[in-house]
């Protein structure tokens, strides 16, 4: 017998709100733009860590990015995502950058390319701060608000799946 699947979890628009508010600290413009992003763009936590300055347009307002199965794929950024982009990449360390970093959008404190493990701890803490459960909520739960926000407010499955880089519409129904 086929096995029932309970529906993706996902934020409220106001827990979505809280979890943004409750950013701070040294790194708080970086961490701000990450959670801006998925929870407007619907990425992926690879997507985001892959992210490179060389793919990132803000006056078009577009990033290209690698997805799953190696495919690239362009995200459109709003407004909210290009400000915090913006405000982020005004502080981004650019001294001591290594060799093969320096492509990078996010990094961590030691000047490197920003990993997955890093980003789902900030957002546990962040989580926490916000007073949300963070045993309950990942970075792809942030992908699975950002598509239930996107449908809420009339954007079609069609272009959601397009958006989320899904190669099957049942995905993206689910």
């Amino acid at each position: 017998p086929k096995l029932r699947r309970s529906l993706p979890k996902y934020l409220t628009l106001e827990e979505s709100t809280t979890l943004l508010k409750s950013v701070s600290g040294p790194n708080q413009k970086r961490d701000f733009a990450i959670l801006m992003l998925f929870l407007n763009c619907g990425m992926r936590l690879s997507e985001l860590c892959g992210m490179n300055l060389s793919r990132l347009n803000l006056r078009e307002r577009v990033v290209r990015i690698v997805g799953k199965g190696n495919k690239e794929r362009q995200i459109h950024l709003n407004d909210a995502c290009v400000a915090a982009l913006e405000a982020y990449l005004a502080v981004r360390p650019a001294e001591g950058v290594k060799g093969e970093h320096r492509d990078a959008v996010f990094l961590s404190r030691q000047k490197r390319r920003i990993n997955g493990r890093t980003v789902e701890l900030m957002m546990k803490k962040y989580l926490k701060d916000a007073q949300l459960n963070e045993q309950r909520y990942t970075p792809h739960k942030l992908r699975h608000t950002a598509a239930t926000l996107m449908l809420q407010n009339g954007v079609d499955v069609r272009t959601l799946q397009e958006v989320l880089g899904h190669d099957h519409l049942n995905t993206t129904q689910i």
